[in-house]
């Protein structure tokens, strides 16, 4: 051949070349296909949840904006200031008891006007669409019927009022951006809660008001026009671009996550194209030689392989695209309860774009090196490559170097969370890095290990430091093939842990709220009576918001703060407030003294010393805050540290009495029960002698708790897999690679005499040292990525099962030698004199 081939005539010999099953090839397909389909998958599922909550973003939040209030209505001019911008819908939120006389549960009571719903409808189970219901009428969740024992059309009492069944709720629009529900949900024509008697001076109650703007305004703009008109209102504002800011953060943070994991498996799998190609290009050797005696040029092999290649990677690109959409709609049912996701096949373009991109650049950046590689050396030294391994091409190492950085560009290009993303693949990117050196350093201690006595041991070691050793591409296949066990594993159990451990230690059975102060001696009465060795806890509770805090003489008030700084949670909006003469049970002091009881002098509070180190508060500063729309100012006393976990009360401020007692309130209760048998009289009994108090069931909340958790765990368990499957499918082509070239010295040792059984044990025993050193190594690695996505991303406790982990592990280290096993069986069938022959 005198001239580089053109394209076609490449093709046609490439397509004969190429094995109808692209045997050679298929681990170069399967890596591919795993990293394209995670990532196909991984963005399709968030651009449909996103889109949903950017297009549903009106029907999610009832309105265009939102304030909410907590204690108190709307004033006639707060009103009118919202009604200038388009139409309102005002009602209440709050926890309440619904009772028959033979039960008793406790809801969450939302009382709307004959408005709601601004946008969307609400739907019964009888496929009644319908709006707020009528006085004496009830819209039901389900739950609530169920704990009630009624159906439809029968009397329940909310109160001091009796209502009516008059449906079942099937979908309530503005459910998501309601957030966590303590109780099933009751729905209520508006003037319900004060007809009831639930509503007096001290009740915690929300008022929530929805608008549904006439023009083009923007709720952004809105939101800061009517903060500068009320800026001690104490209000919260919701937008329609963020109906549901929890699900907002739960979808920023999946994405992250799922973000990770499809990059950790374009890692895994970067590595396995990598042993793929070499290995198929190996077995090409013959044939690579032949074109070149032919007059093939070096282009000419590069344009030939690289054609079959590619069509592997694109065909695996194809299919893994087509696997992402295919499983999508099973990822969106593992979240329906979570998150508005779309049911059936969703089809999103720019994702699956993406994923296809990531495919062909990893395809491109980990082939380039072996491919290139191959096509520098005469067609003699191909030959007698077997005996006389080809030397490294550094020069080869420049493209892979420009296809890893349109990897890290495209990735840090196209990702909400560039530090994210981009403080992954500087991971990424040493924990390569510190495998290649891990691997250099086994060569050279088993280079300079001492000889042993056991043959087959000794041959093993020799096995990892000989000239043409695949020591280094072991070495970094199972650090990552077997971390992907460990990250799977602490993942799995930390998540576990959090759903068994910390969740339901210490938890009360029972909140109450909205306990008249001087009926405090009738409730506990009422409670000793049914259960004498219960424990009570009851404290005052009120809400207000901080609105200035810091030095006395140069506060930071909070309505001109750009951003909340983060920790500083209790600054939004209002909060749980609470006065005590006593350091409250869980807490302990950390900075300052407690005053004493019955104290008189300047009104004090003490603060959460995490919330006081994110907005820098010192003691002797000072806090504004807002209580029913009057301005209280009081000095920093002590800090505290919080055990959050208890489940008991725990507020961030907690004042002097003098401080807040005088505002209008009620008490809040906790009960520990020691006869659960009770528990249905004490409810059915709380209804009658206390109306106005409503219960919260902990049980229930954990319930809920519990099951939202193993939600994002079997999400968490789906994703996560896929990097174990692309580390499993590296182990094994790591493996077959690696068995190629062992023909040889199989043959040679057959020829001297080695039974089928040393064979097998020389096999066992290099892959069994390699796997025992690396163990360590995939155990740091693999905990350290898990320890961050739960911490981190998640902001869970880490809580693995250390247990479970090393057990996981172990079953790695099993299957790795399980495949050394399996990969060395065809060893044993090769012929010597044929072997030899194509060497």
């Amino acid at each position: 051949m005198s001239a580089n081939l053109n394209w076609s005539t490449a093709w046609r010999i490439a397509r004969r070349d190429l094995n109808a099953r692209f045997k050679g090839l298929r681990l170069l397909l399967v890596c591919i296909f795993l990293g394209t389909a995670a990532l196909a998958a991984i963005g399709t599922l968030t651009a449909a949840i996103e889109r949903e909550l950017a297009g549903r973003g009106q029907e999610l939040l009832g309105g265009d904006l939102e304030i909410e209030v907590w204690q108190r209505d709307l004033s006639t001019q707060e009103k009118d200031a919202l009604s200038a911008y388009g139409a309102i819908s005002g009602g209440t939120r709050m926890q309440a008891m619904a009772s028959t006389p033979d039960s008793a549960a406790p809801v969450e009571l939302k009382a709307v006007d004959a408005k709601w719903p601004l946008y969307g409808t609400l739907t019964l189970k009888d496929g009644r669409s319908v709006g707020a219901p009528v006085a004496g009428e009830a819209w039901l969740g389900q739950g609530a019927l169920d704990r009630l024992g009624i159906g439809v059309g029968d009397t329940f009492r909310v109160g001091t009022v009796d209502l009516k069944a008059a449906g079942v709720i099937a979908n309530e629009p503005d459910r998501l951006s309601e957030g966590f529900q303590l109780g099933p949900t009751v729905i209520v024509a508006q003037e319900l809660p004060f007809e009831a008697g639930l509503i007096a001076p001290g009740t915690l109650y929300e008022s929530k008001y929805r608008v549904a703007f006439d023009g083009g305004q923007d709720p952004e703009d809105v939101q800061a026009a009517l903060e500068q008109r009320f800026p001690n209102a104490g209000f919260d504002f919701r937008t329609r671009d963020r109906a549901s800011p929890g699900a907002d953060r739960f979808v920023g943070n999946m994405s992250d996550f799922l973000t990770l994991v499809g990059l950790a498996a374009l890692v895994i799998a970067g590595i396995g194209i990598g042993g793929g190609v070499a290995s198929y290009l190996d077995a090409r050797r013959n044939s690579i030689a032949t074109l070149k005696v032919l007059g093939a040029s070096s282009m000419d092999i590069v344009r030939i392989y690289a054609l079959q290649i590619g069509s592997a990677a694109l065909i695996g690109s194809i299919a893994g695209i087509v696997t992402g959409v295919l499983v999508t709609p099973l990822l969106g049912l593992a979240l329906k309860d979570l998150l508005p996701v779309e049911s059936g096949f969703v089809i999103e373009p720019a994702p699956l774009a993406l994923g296809a991109a990531y495919g062909l650049l990893v395809a491109f950046a980990f082939a380039a090196t072996p491919l290139l590689r191959a096509r520098a050396f005469p067609a003699m030294a191909l030959m007698r490559a077997r005996v006389s391994p080809l030397a490294r091409d550094w020069r080869a190492l420049g493209w892979t170097a420009l296809g890893i950085a349109a990897i890290c560009a495209l990735a840090l290009l196209t990702t909400a969370q560039p530090m994210l993303s981009g403080g992954f693949l500087v991971g990424a990117g040493g924990a390569l890095i510190a495998l290649a050196l891990i691997g250099l350093g086994i060569r050279l201690l088993a280079k300079r290990a001492p000889r042993t006595s056991n043959p087959l041991l000794r041959a093993a070691i020799a096995n990892l430091h000989r000239p043409g050793a695949p020591t280094g591409a072991l070495v970094t296949a199972l650090g990552f093939g077997l971390a992907a066990f460990v990250l799977l594993a602490a993942i799995q159990s930390a998540i576990d842990g959090n759903i068994q451990q910390r969740v339901p230690r210490q938890a009360p059975d029972y909140f109450v709220l909205d306990i008249p102060r001087d009926g405090e001696t009738d409730f506990r009465a009422l409670v000793s009576e049914l259960d004498p060795k219960a424990e009570i806890r009851t404290v005052p509770t009120l809400r207000g918001a901080v609105l200035a805090y810091g030095p006395k003489d140069r506060m930071t008030r909070v309505a001109d703060l750009e951003e909340i700084p983060e920790g500083a949670w209790a600054l939004r909006g209002e909060r749980g407030l609470t006065y005590a003469d006593t350091l409250p049970p869980g807490n302990s002091l950390v900075e300052g003294e407690w005053w004493s009881e019955g104290y008189d002098g300047e009104p004090l509070v003490s603060v959460d010393a995490d919330f006081a180190r994110a907005i820098d508060l010192k003691i002797g500063d000072y806090l504004t805050i807002g209580v029913l729309g009057i301005e209280r100012q009081v000095r920093v006393a002590n800090l505290r540290v919080i055990d959050w976990e208890s489940m008991g009360f725990n507020y961030a401020l907690v004042f002097s009495s003098n401080a807040i007692a005088d505002a209008p309130h009620n008490l809040a209760a906790t009960i520990e029960l020691t006869d659960e048998s009770r528990s249905g009289e004490l409810l059915r009994q709380m209804v009658a002698r206390f109306p106005s108090s409503s219960v919260i069931e902990i049980g229930q909340v954990l319930v809920e708790a519990r099951t939202i958790l193993e939600q994002v765990g079997a999400a968490t368990l789906a994703a996560a897999s896929v990097a174990v499957l692309a580390g499993l499918a590296v182990l094994m082509g790591a493996i077959a690679a690696a068995r190629a070239s062992r023909t040889y010295d199989t043959v040679v040792l057959r020829v001297l005499g080695a039974s089928r059984r040393q064979v097998l044990g020389l096999q066992l025993a290099e892959y069994g040292v390699l796997a025992a050193l690396l163990a360590l190594v995939a155990l740091a690695l693999g905990s350290t990525l898990a320890w961050f996505v739960i911490t981190q991303l998640f902001e869970f406790d880490w809580l693995p099962d250390w247990t479970e982990v090393l057990s996981v592990l172990g079953i790695g280290l099993v299957l790795v030698l399980a495949f050394a096993l399996g990969g060395s069986l065809p060893l044993l069938k090769a012929k010597p004199a044929q072997a030899l022959r194509e060497l």
